[in-house]
């Protein structure tokens, strides 16, 4: 039989919180595991039923790790109709409420046995160093690459005192990536420029989005009515996810005067978004969060996502997948999306209104089969094998070993 690479893929967040960091790894463990070349663990944090409150939405929370597992599981088959070929381990986990985040706890490079620790893939591989105090990744894996998801110098800046807590933070991140990283992928140019990083979006979206994408198609192409509704935006509510910029509706009310706006997303500045955009004169309606592939979401034809703190923004490759128009900043993290003629860019608060009011009057363009392929987790896993070098390794690990004489005489 073929031996099989073995991969350890370390994340910094769980479903059921439904955030970048325990959505995308989940499916890049699903993907790579797909073909039955690679022995796949995906290894998640496991927080107290205290944590698990404060993180987990709807009130969800589990009493042991085996029905934690089954819940990741059941997710991937029931919202993509994935079947798992992959394995799960758990690390300890703290929820910093001050940070918004999941720091580990211990030495986590334990939770993968010495004689499988080959290949490990840190998704957010700055965040899981900050802290780390175990043994060294490069020296219990033969290969460690790291995956970029957060701007976080971007949302330090927005803090008290930013520029100097962006300033250490730059040189920290640089450090933790050049003591412990074979390589890094970064997914768009908004992040910060670390060593041996390369740029490229590994990400791709549920096919359940796809799927949503051709049948609005169909809808179009039978004479019906695709898209019955207009404007909304989808994202987590707290200002630095795009809340902050979408202000920019309230410097543009009266050419806006006929437009309804809806937002939708749960976060602890709920309430707070929910009183500053209730003053405008602008019809804009907030709801609570629900999944993007909901079929409450299928209806609007244009989404709008202002955001410039993402690093490839999700929702908007969602948005791109089900055939909407996406109107968007142009930024470094939204160059991916360049290449898709329904995605519109704006530079200045002018151009946001003219792209926006005739994007309303437009119809979507229907996606090519490279474009719909280009946005799937199939492209997104060609994309990062060849980025992570992953088949080099493989081939490389193929070789015959050299025999006892022949090291020695090295």
């Amino acid at each position: 039989m073929a031996r099989k690479q073995h991969i350890a893929i370390f994340t910094t967040a769980s479903l059921p919180w439904m955030t970048g960091t325990a959505v995308n790894p989940l499916f890049r463990a699903a993907y790579l595991a797909k073909n039955h070349e690679r022995e796949v663990t995906l290894v998640i944090p496991w927080l107290s039923l205290k944590d698990q409150t404060l993180v987990y939405p709807n009130k969800i929370t589990f009493c042991s790790l085996e029905e934690h597992e089954a819940y990741v599981y059941w997710w991937l088959k029931e919202k993509a109709d994935i079947l798992s070929e992959f394995r799960i381990a758990f690390y300890p986990g703290n929820f910093s409420k001050d940070k918004r985040s999941i720091l580990p706890v211990g030495d986590i490079t334990e939770m993968i046995p010495d004689e499988v620790a080959e290949i490990a893939i840190l998704e957010e591989p700055e965040h899981l160093n900050w802290y780390h105090h175990g043994r060294r990744w490069k020296t219990k894996f033969q290969r460690v690459i790291g995956v970029v998801h957060t701007n976080y110098l971007e949302y330090v800046k927005r803090e008290k005192n930013g520029q100097i807590q962006a300033f250490l933070l730059k040189y920290v991140n640089s450090w933790v990536i050049q003591i412990y990283f074979h390589k890094v992928v970064r997914l768009s140019a908004a992040t910060q420029d670390l060593p041996r990083s390369i740029i490229c979006n590994v990400h791709g979206v549920n096919p359940k989005f796809l799927e949503v994408g051709i049948t609005r198609h169909q809808l179009k192409q039978g004479a019906q009515t695709a898209f019955s509704k207009g404007v909304y935006f989808i994202g987590k509510m707290i200002w630095s996810k795009g809340y902050t910029e979408l202000q920019l509706l309230s410097e543009h009310q009266n050419e806006f005067s006929d437009l309804q706006v809806d937002l939708h997303g749960n976060g602890e500045d709920f309430d707070e978004i929910q009183d500053s955009f209730s003053k405008l004169t602008l019809d804009v309606r907030i709801y609570s969060g629900r999944d993007h592939v909901d079929p409450l979401f299928h209806q609007y034809k244009v989404f709008v996502n202002p955001s410039t703190t993402d690093v490839v923004c999700t929702t908007t490759a969602e948005a791109l997948a089900m055939g909407k128009i996406v109107i968007c900043a142009s930024h470094p993290s939204n160059e991916f999306f360049k290449q898709f003629p329904n995605c519109h860019m704006y530079n200045t608060s002018h151009e946001f209104v003219k792209l926006t009011l005739e994007a309303l009057a437009e119809e979507p363009v229907p996606l090519t089969d490279d474009l719909r392929h280009a946005l799937s987790w199939e492209a997104a896993t060609e994309r990062f094998v060849e980025a992570a070098e992953l088949n080099e390794v493989f081939q490389e690990k193929a070789l015959p070993s050299a025999k006892p004489f022949m090291l020695m005489s090295s």
